[in-house]
């Protein structure tokens, strides 16, 4: 049996929970964020590939613009932000 650790983040300025050692994406995914960004013609886009080839995962993360978030471990206290 494993413990699974919750910690807290910030999506787009709320609280959310996520598990530690999971990624950013796994973290959108699990509280209902299904699309994380648009394409340039404003289309829809989310995770794709799961391991940080198609850069259809990229958000915001403490300030830092374009963080795949497919391959970035979630940490305490983050800031994340979509959309962008």
């Amino acid at each position: 049996m494993t413990d699974e650790t919750n910690i807290c983040i910030r999506i787009n300025g709320e609280d959310h929970r996520a598990t530690a050692g999971s990624t950013v994406a796994a973290a959108l995914l699990n509280n209902g964020f299904l699309a994380i960004r648009s394409s340039v013609t404003g289309e829809p886009r989310a995770p794709l590939c799961g391991m940080g080839i198609c850069f259809e995962c990229r958000v915001t993360i403490n300030g830092t613009r374009n963080v795949r978030s497919c391959i970035e471990p979630v940490r305490e206290g983050m800031e994340v932000e979509t959309g962008g």
